[in-house]
């Protein structure tokens, strides 16, 4: 069992049911998740020590939330209390051709205002194997961006491995804010998830030739981010073909040692949550790099994890290692006995 530390913001989410309006419905349910926490969650139930740290408010909401993390193994020791509020969210379902909407009324939060003064970052990386954080916190306050930074630099300093997933989200900001921000952090950085967006309008990459594959694409991108970031080791990603809300077919993509692997494609059907399928995914790679598995298995059983995500509600992936292992193995909806 490997110590891995997760930094982020986690936010209670409301959700429409299917075929509501979010300005109509009378019924909300509800969930907590976020980014970094959804991470911490999977790699729990994939057999690692997880913590997670964050700042949540000291009432029933933040005690709420801890009771959240604990029921799924992650470690709460360096979840701080305090602040006025915790983040929410509201996400009004996706049907057909629609596509789900995200509304945030994070501003405020506890989280968002935490200092780094307030984190002892030697002793919640002490024994540490790997450091995670995604963009989500980088875009909530400058002080949040500088904390990422001393995190990594301090992570590299003890020899911990550090994992950064850039997950752009346009409503927090803009692409120049992003680009600005995650760009320090890369150089500190051994395990990266970046798409091709982000490659061309995150880090400035000339667009490649649409006629080529698009396999071909990615991994002329991921070159060419190796060139600039010789020290990471590991970038990966998805293709994700939305045939409707409902319907998706869903590839993985690693890129390691120059070469790139990719999963079978998933065609996940009916979805009924597709939020989350991202952490679940980084999770999965982060557990295959952990655990010392080939490129090859580890971005089929990244894959499988994100595609078992989308089959269950809220933000969280609930399967272990070894259901996910015989997931990927075992034919489309046989049952198993």
């Amino acid at each position: 069992m490997k110590k891995v530390v997760t930094l982020g913001e986690i936010m209670l989410r409301f959700s429409t049911l299917e075929g509501e309006r979010l300005s109509e419905t009378g019924h909300l349910t509800a969930n907590y998740g976020g980014a970094e926490a959804n991470v911490a969650v999977s790699l729990s139930h994939f057999g690692h020590e997880a913590y997670f740290v964050s700042k949540v408010p000291d009432n029933p909401l933040g005690r709420a939330v801890e009771r959240h993390l604990k029921s799924n193994g992650v470690q709460t020791d360096y979840l701080l209390k305090g602040g006025n509020r915790l983040g929410t969210y509201y996400l009004e379902a996706g049907v057909g051709e629609r596509s789900a909407q995200v509304t945030y009324d994070r501003a405020y939060s506890s989280f968002s205002q935490l200092s780094p003064e307030e984190i002892d970052l030697d002793e919640v990386l002490d024994g540490a194997e790997l450091l995670h954080i995604s963009g989500i916190t980088l875009a909530l306050s400058p002080a949040l961006r500088e904390l990422a930074l001393l995190a990594f630099k301090k992570a590299k300093e003890k020899g911990i491995t550090t994992s950064f997933d850039f997950n752009y989200r346009a409503k927090l900001w803009t692409q120049q804010e992003a680009s600005e921000a995650i760009k320090p952090l890369l150089p500190y950085a051994d395990i990266c998830s970046c798409g091709e967006l982000d490659a061309v309008y995150l880090l400035g990459l000339d667009k490649e030739d649409e006629a080529l594959p698009r396999e071909d694409r990615l991994k002329s991108y991921y070159k060419k981010i190796n060139e600039m970031y010789p020290d990471i080791q590991y970038i990966f990603s998805t293709f994700r073909t939305v045939l409707s809300a409902t319907s998706n077919k869903l590839q993985g993509n690693l890129f390691t040692d120059g070469e790139l692997y990719q999963s079978k494609v998933h065609h996940i059907e009916p979805i009924v949550d597709r939020v989350g399928g991202g952490d679940a995914f980084a999770a999965g790679i982060l557990t295959g790099i952990l655990d010392g598995l080939s490129a090859a298995r580890t971005i089929s059983f990244a894959t499988a994890a994100s595609a078992l995500k989308h089959t269950i509600h809220g933000d969280c992936n609930a399967f272990s290692k070894e259901e996910v292992l015989q997931f990927a193995t075992n034919e489309p909806g046989k049952i198993v006995r």
